[in-house]
Parts: C-alpha cells; sequence; structure tokens
C-alpha cells in the first residue's frame, strides 16, 4: 500500500492511522499507585484467564491487517508485558510484517534481564521504553506499592542499552505530594547518560486511580524546574503524532521529553490505536468501550471482513477526551466511565 499522505486511513478529524499499541496481558507485578492500586487490584483480583487472550498468531494476523492499512509503528505493551511467556516469539513474528519500520516494548523492568533483552532484540526488537518514578527507594517503592527496589530497574535499563535496545527512554509519571520531589534529581541522573528521561502528567486514565486535578504537576512546572538548574531548548518533534514535547540541554547533556495530556491536550494528533489483551480495539487511551475483534478472529471471519471491522472502526474515530476535559474537567471526568490503562498500555 502506497504511504503517500493521501492514501492514510483517516478518521473524523482527519488523523492518520500510523501507530499501534498493543497490551499482551492485563497482569502486572507492580501495584502504581496511577494504575493499578493495590486498594482496588489485591491479590482477589480477577485478571483474564489464558484462553481469552489473544494468542500470538492471532494477535500477528491483526497486527499485518493494520500495516496494510498503514501502521509503521509497533509498541508492546501491558499491564507488564514480559509477564506473557515467551514473548521473544511475538517479537519475531512482528518483526516479519512487511511495512512495520519500529517495532518497541514498553516495561517496567522488573523482568529484564540480561539474557532477557538480548534475546528481544535478537528477536527483532527495536527499543524499550521502562518505568521509573524516582531514584530513592522509599519514594519509588511508595509508587510502585510492592517493595521492589530502584537498583534493580537501573540495571534493567543498563542491560537494555547494551543489548542493543537504544536509545532507552525511561517514563517517570509525575503526581504532585508523591514523587514531584524527585524531578531535578531524575534529570540530574540521566543528563549526559545517553538516555531520554520523559515526564509525564498524572492523567485520569480509566476510574480507579482517584485521580484530582491538584494532583497533577504541569508540564509547564515540570520545564521551569528544569530549566532554572540546566537551560533547555526546544526540539522539534521526530515524527508526526508524537506525544512528547522534546527539549534538549543547551550544553549538550542531551534531551528530555514532557508528555503533557492534562495541560496540553495533543488529541488532534493522535494517530495511535490500541489493541487489549482480549481482542478489543480502541482508538483512545480514555476510551469506554472497542470493537470485538477477538469473536470475528474465532468465528472464521476473513481478512477482508476483519480489515473492514478496522477500517470502519477508525474511520468513525472521533475521540477527543483529553481537549474536552480540559473544558469541562470537572463534569467529564467524574461521569464517564474508561477502560483502565493496564488493559490497553500507556
Amino acid at each position: 500500500m502506497s504511504s503517500a499522505s493521501e492514501g492514510l486511513l483517516r478518521d473524523q478529524l482527519g488523523r492518520a492511522l500510523r501507530d499501534l499499541r498493543i497490551s499482551v496481558t492485563d497482569r502486572c507485578n507492580f501495584r502504581c499507585v496511577y494504575c493499578m492500586p493495590k486498594a482496588v487490584f489485591g491479590q482477589h483480583f480477577r485478571f483474564l484467564p489464558r484462553e481469552e487472550l489473544l494468542s500470538f498468531e492471532e494477535i500477528e494476523r491483526v497486527a499485518r491487517l493494520f500495516a496494510e492499512l498503514g501502521v509503521r509503528k509497533i509498541r508492546l505493551t501491558g499491564g507488564e508485558p514480559l509477564m506473557r511467556r515467551e514473548l521473544e516469539r511475538l517479537v519475531a513474528k512482528l518483526a516479519a510484517i512487511p511495512g512495520i519500520e519500529d517495532l518497541a516494548l514498553t516495561t517496567n523492568g522488573a523482568l529484564l534481564t540480561p539474557d532477557r533483552a538480548r534475546a528481544l532484540r535478537e528477536a527483532g526488537l527495536r527499543r524499550v521504553t521502562v518505568s521509573l518514578d524516582a531514584l530513592d527507594d522509599e519514594t519509588f517503592q511508595r509508587m510502585n506499592d510492592v517493595g521492589f527496589p530502584v537498583s534493580r530497574v537501573l540495571d534493567a535499563i543498563e542491560a537494555a542499552a547494551r543489548a542493543g535496545l537504544r536509545p532507552v527512554k525511561i517514563n517517570m509519571v509525575v503526581k504532585r505530594g508523591w514523587n514531584d520531589q524527585a524531578i531535578l534529581p531524575m534529570a540530574q541522573h540521566f543528563r549526559g547518560s545517553g538516555h531520554v528521561l520523559r515526564f509525564i502528567e498524572y492523567m485520569d486514565v480509566g476510574t480507579a486511580n482517584g485521580w484530582r486535578l491538584d494532583e497533577v504537576v504541569p508540564a509547564d512546572e515540570i520545564l521551569d524546574r528544569i530549566n532554572r538548574h540546566w537551560p533547555l531548548e526546544p526540539v522539534p518533534p521526530a515524527h508526526p503524532g508524537e506525544v512528547a514535547t522534546r527539549y534538549r540541554y543547551r550544553d549538550g547533556a542531551g534531551e528530555i521529553g514532557i508528555i503533557a495530556s492534562v495541560t496540553h491536550p495533543f488529541c488532534r494528533g493522535c494517530t495511535r490505536a490500541r489493541l487489549s489483551p482480549e481482542g478489543q480495539l480502541f482508538t483512545c487511551l480514555f476510551a469506554a468501550r472497542g470493537t470485538d475483534l477477538r469473536q470475528l478472529l474465532r468465528s472464521g471471519a476473513d481478512d477482508a471482513t476483519l480489515m473492514a471491522a478496522i477500517r470502519n472502526t477508525w474511520q468513525g474515530r472521533a475521540d477527543r477526551y483529553s481537549e474536552l476535559r480540559r473544558l469541562d474537567t470537572p463534569s467529564l471526568v467524574g461521569t464517564r466511565p474508561k477502560v483502565e490503562m493496564f488493559r490497553i498500555g500507556g
């Protein structure tokens, strides 16, 4: 299929389909306060049974159709994607799809050992993003709520870099009163490392994390805090649909990114579709419901039928939740049901 701009599949707001995020499991070994708070997702919470998850073959089939429709980038997410057994097999299948130019993975790093990082790279993975919300154990363990130490995440970051999964991106979700005091230590630690630290405004994804606007540290405040210590300058986007606003240190010590879904919504440039572990196709991180592709896959639908379902879903897409939230926060946030983040990735 031609990659010319006029040939791309577009939604109701003219946004092209370019990116596919595939959540391979709803399970996670962390209980981060902004995603899966332990009070809601405790030991008795029922996750999806294995037979309800899409198989690797089903995921590959769907991904091939997305590639034919214009998708060029795939990111594997969860939950924690490395909890899915033999994930390297899926990576190899996806890496072989014609048209896929970038294959990445987001992980909390707990299971990213040197051997696992090498195996993923050999299977065809290009890059990883690792979540890390602070550098001191007290704060980080309060955020992940399972007592996991910072040192093992830092080891995972270096293992990824040594395996060639570069540049490694580090995602820090900033929640006021919880870890905003770690902004400068994180910036200082990763300056000059070759890794890219990205600060993410605390978002109202799902309905379980008790989100409040006063716990959001705005992107402008994050930028100001860092810029006062290490002057920054803006960097142009690397590709269409990039969600992080990029800045580089004026002294040449690398760059950072800021993802400001709350205070500076980027809905109008969003090019992402999301596939949940059980095969629901979502068109927004804040969506309430998706299109059931698993039912089609398992009822014998041919590729033309599947592609029509994908095409119709994207062409009918008019999502712009973050823009609407900014205009009408109290009523929108308080009343609208939304899928939880661990089901469709951050």
